[in-house]
């Protein structure tokens, strides 16, 4: 199985916020951001695994700034770091001025994917290569996250979290 760079299963979703889909202070919903941050995630972890892919977990989601009513919105997902059969999907939400273009990053969200097979088994994936520092960053730090999220599971003694330890001493 061949390794694969995070920008080979690079999604980029790319929509206008409508009135339907805001709260009452016309903000895009939380909810359907995160559908469509599932959406481009699970794209991303298809590309990556060329397999069928479920959602397993959502990690991080950090709601940094409101999106108004009639904004370009677009939601970019890559594959951050694959383990054997799970893959993290680091997602960057942007938004964009109506007059000058000028792009602002307004959230960002970190899901957890696992390949699975026809009768829903897990199967095992492709490595990932990171190319540029801000992947090569990311991919550090997932094993992080996901020793962490071992241990707190009880999944993981403390003593194994290797890069957790490597944090604090």
């Amino acid at each position: 199985m061949k390794a694969k760079t995070p920008e080979q299963s690079k999604t980029i979703m790319t929509d206008l916020v409508l009135p339907s889909e805001t709260n009452p202070l016309n903000n895009l919903f939380g909810g359907e951001l995160l559908a469509r941050m599932d959406r481009a995630a699970s794209i991303s972890a298809r590309r990556h695994s060329r397999r069928i892919v479920v959602t397993a977990s959502v990690n991080h989601v950090a709601f940094n700034r409101a999106v108004p009513l009639g904004s370009v919105v677009t939601v970019e997902a890559k594959v951050s770091r694959a383990f054997k059969t799970s893959m993290e999907v680091y997602i960057d939400v942007w938004t964009e001025d109506r007059e000058s273009g000028e792009r602002t990053k307004a959230n960002e969200a970190i899901y957890t994917f696992v390949a699975v097979d026809e009768t829903g088994r897990p199967i095992t994936v492709p490595e990932v290569i990171p190319e540029s520092a801000l992947e090569q960053d990311r991919y550090d730090a997932a094993l992080r996250r996901k020793q962490l999220s071992l241990l707190l599971a009880g999944k993981i003694k403390p003593s194994d979290a290797t890069e957790l330890k490597a944090l604090f001493y």
